[in-house]
């Protein structure tokens, strides 16, 4: 492909999937159920860097710690909001996670918003969050014999009613839908599907597309236009704070169809990455009994029956060393893109023009050989403070990098390790012996069919 081979000059150098064609290139090669996993695939076959193409479109993906390195420096490339996030502009405008990096609204955003995910803005959510938790362990308490129970999809439930809670101040009936989503939530999961389709298929599609973003921005006016009329001026939580603050530099407040852009990003984003790790945990908690013990362990001697506070969340070190083990092996930011600022080199060798892009494979960083022996394996003593002192911090990147990074990672983490306490606290939930893991994708990994049982514990 010309336009690929002027972004790098070397390309024929660079080592793409077998079994080319001329004219399909590697489509009959690719994967387009789980294409993620296919690249991680591929990066084992092909090393840390290699290139894929398809007709009218081809990227260079990285794996390797050396080279990420080089895409790692701020001062030679930035986020690249083409290929992938620009099929989402029509949900998320000029949101944090979809603006371009040189829109007004992203850095007036950025500004106001970075205090609603500080420490002292977390505290306030805290008992939000703890209400939502609460929520799931009755209704897991009230259903625990009703038969198995679907992970992923309590997971999300929980997710969603954290953050629509803690954040906005609404409730999407999560645990009393009795198994139906919120128009929002199906018109959300639905857009999230269509974003990732090729071309052909969402030109199929565009007026069902059109219908799930017509229902999701009539929800969130509404939330907002709900919140005006109260006359509430506080900014005790997310919503809050977008419709009240003021830029420091500016002066200036969010525009209205800012702050809808916003919020529909803080949901798309934030249910997927905290639905994932807590599912994702609680899989691998099950399947290594050891490290559950000791989690349950440290619960008790930290907290023992009384409530999780906010303070007691941050002294659960082997449950968050756990938490983030998950995300090493299955971050909710499967890749993100970094394109150059100038023409540069990576690795000392692979030649990259200004405009040129490439796609960082997280979960090929996550594997590196400088993670040690079996990189596969679920092992939360990589998390060790000597052993994270020891490693070249570029080797994590589990929420993106640079400026551009997820702003609410700090909100999904703790509403995770917050989730994840009160329910190994609580509850035995065991994963069948027979049961293979199978990774979904739709916009965040997730694992498939998990259907587990749960027993209160006594």
């Amino acid at each position: 492909m010309a336009h690929l081979k002027e972004q790098w000059p070397g390309l024929d150098a660079i080592p793409h999937p077998a079994g080319r064609k001329p004219d399909t290139l590697d489509m009959e090669n690719s994967d387009f159920v789980r294409p993620m996993q296919r690249m991680f695939q591929w990066s084992r076959e092909l090393g840390p860097i290699f290139e894929t193409q398809a007709p009218g479109f081809g990227m260079v993906v990285v794996t390797g710690a050396d080279l990420a390195r080089d895409l790692f420096d701020d001062t030679r490339f930035e986020k690249y909001t083409g290929f992938g996030i620009e099929a989402f502009r029509p949900v998320t405008g000029d949101g944090l996670f979809t603006a371009y990096n040189d829109e007004e609204n992203w850095a007036l955003a950025h500004r106001i918003l970075l205090p609603a995910f500080s420490r002292e803005a977390l505290m306030r959510y805290h008992p939000k969050m703890a209400g939502s938790v609460g929520r799931l362990v009755d209704h897991w308490t009230k259903t625990a014999g009703d038969g198995p129970v679907d992970l992923g999809e309590s997971s999300v439930s929980l997710a969603l009613d954290m953050i629509g809670q803690a954040g906005f101040g609404f409730d999407f009936g999560s645990f009393e839908g009795g198994g139906k989503n919120h128009p929002y939530v199906s018109s959300m999961v639905n857009a999230l599907a269509y974003s990732v389709l090729p071309p052909q298929l969402q030109q199929e599609r565009e007026a069902e597309f059109r219908s799930w973003v017509t229902t999701m921005n009539g929800t969130v006016d509404d939330v907002i236009d709900t919140r005006r009329r109260s006359g509430t001026s506080t900014d005790t939580d997310l919503l809050g704070m977008m419709m009240h603050a003021r830029d420091e530099v500016t002066g200036k407040r969010l525009p209205d169809e800012n702050m809808r852009y916003q919020v529909t990003t803080f949901m798309v984003a934030g249910y997927g990455t905290t639905a994932s790790l807590i599912t994702f945990c609680l899989y691998f908690l099950s399947r290594n009994p050891g490290v559950l013990s000791a989690v349950r362990a440290e619960i008790e001697q930290t907290v023992g029956d009384a409530e999780i506070d906010f303070e007691s969340v941050y002294r659960l070190r082997a449950l968050r060393r756990a938490v983030d083990e998950t995300l090493r092996l299955w971050s909710p930011t499967p890749a993100f893109l970094r394109v150059a600022k100038e023409d540069t080199v990576i690795g000392g060798r692979y030649e990259v023009r200004r405009g040129g892009w490439a796609a960082l494979l997280t979960g090929g960083l996550h594997r590196d050989p400088a993670w040690g022996e079996d990189v596969d394996a679920f092992d939360p003593d990589r998390f060790l403070p000597e052993r994270v002192r020891a490693r070249e911090p570029h080797l994590y990147k589990p929420f993106g990098t640079g400026p551009r990074a997820c702003i609410g990672r700090q909100f999904a983490l703790h509403a995770a390790t917050l989730a994840l306490a009160e329910t190994v606290r609580s509850f035995d939930v065991e994963v069948p012996p027979d049961y293979v893991l199978s990774v979904a994708e739709g916009g965040f990994f997730m694992p498939e069919n998990l259907e587990v049982s749960v027993r209160r514990r006594t």
